[in-house]
């Protein structure tokens, strides 16, 4: 009977491991070892895995931005409007800010042709924020503190939902 060979991880020749790779089969150590729904990978593979992921062109990350911009610069003048009517305009905000992040996101995936990046999912994100940029800015100006807080608000909303939305992160199921 021969003796069991002692595995070494691959990235940390000083670890002795009982794990490998499910895809290449190297010998990796617990902190590089990453898991699966079918088992564990190294962070290469991983790697390598995501990229087939990753379908975004040049050209979406420039249309998501400008589209995710202008819708949010629309929804932010809005969020200002509404925030006049008083006691309706906490409920307007707090039921339209959702709505207007779905719009934003629904826009987006149009016209990136439902491509997908996390890279582009931040950059449209940012989008969002930048589009409410001029109205946060006349705001502060202006003194007003109200609509200030609704512009927190509606970005508070809106921003991570379009980021959720297009990256197909669920809250519950």
């Amino acid at each position: 009977m021969s003796e069991p060979t002692t595995l070494y991880c691959y990235a940390h020749p000083d670890r002795e491991t009982t794990l490998r790779c499910k895809r290449c089969e190297r010998p990796i150590c617990v902190s590089c070892a990453v898991s699966t729904p079918t088992g564990y990978m190294c962070k290469d593979c991983v790697r390598q895995r995501q990229k087939t992921f990753d379908t975004a062109l040049t050209q979406d990350f420039i249309l998501g931005f400008v589209v995710a911009a202008a819708l949010s610069g629309v929804a932010s003048f809005l969020a200002t409007f509404v925030g006049g009517l008083g006691f309706i305009g906490w409920f307007l905000i707090i039921f339209g800010a959702p709505i207007a992040g779905g719009i934003i996101a629904e826009a987006v995936r149009a016209v990136t042709k439902r491509r997908r990046s996390r890279a582009l999912f931040l950059t449209v994100g940012a989008g969002v924020i930048v589009g409410a940029l001029p109205m946060i800015l006349i705001m502060l100006f202006s003194m007003n503190l109200f609509g200030l807080i609704f512009q927190g608000i509606y970005l508070f909303i809106a921003a991570p939902l379009v980021y959720a939305r297009l990256s197909g992160i669920q809250l519950s199921r």
